[in-house]
């Protein structure tokens, strides 16, 4: 029994230490979204499906919750947003080639369609992340007709 009290107070003092070691957040000023907003035109519902859906985990501004200031649930919040970043970032889509913003936007559709986004546990503590069918479906349409216009792009003069 001594072993378990010993592990348990260790467990103890790991978490006290790590409330006081938080994971930098991912905030920005400004308007961090306009290059994309104002090269590929969503309408006003996408525009907002987006905000509500995928910035938080595909920008570089989270609305962080409460629940942020607990750790472990930082690291993991943190470790969430990263993966998130890693794979579309709204933020930095000037910097991507007319092949990758397609490919990007194509990703965009086809997890939509396949219901892999918005994530569950996401969805879970953000109810207006919770897409209907046409939500989805207005989001995958703008996504296919953004594509056109950068696959369009790429074609030889």
């Amino acid at each position: 029994m001594k072993i378990i009290k010993k592990i348990a107070l260790v467990l103890l003092l790991v978490l006290i230490a790590m409330q006081f070691y938080r994971p930098a957040k991912n905030l920005s000023q400004g308007n961090h979204t306009s290059d994309f907003i104002a090269e590929t035109n969503p309408s006003t519902e996408v525009q907002v499906i987006l905000e509500n859906a995928c910035y938080d985990c595909h920008s570089n501004n989270t609305k962080y919750p409460w629940y942020n200031n607990v750790a472990p649930l930082s690291y993991w919040l943190s470790d969430h947003v990263e993966e998130g970043k890693s794979e579309l970032n709204f933020s930095a889509w000037e910097s991507y080639s007319n092949k990758k913003k397609s490919h990007k936007l194509e990703e965009v559709a086809e997890v939509l369609e396949e219901g892999e986004m918005p994530l569950k546990s996401y969805t879970l503590m953000h109810s207006e992340a919770e897409l209907t069918a046409a939500q989805k479906d207005a989001v995958i349409a703008w996504a296919n007709q953004s594509r056109v216009l950068y696959e369009l792009n790429q074609q030889p003069q």
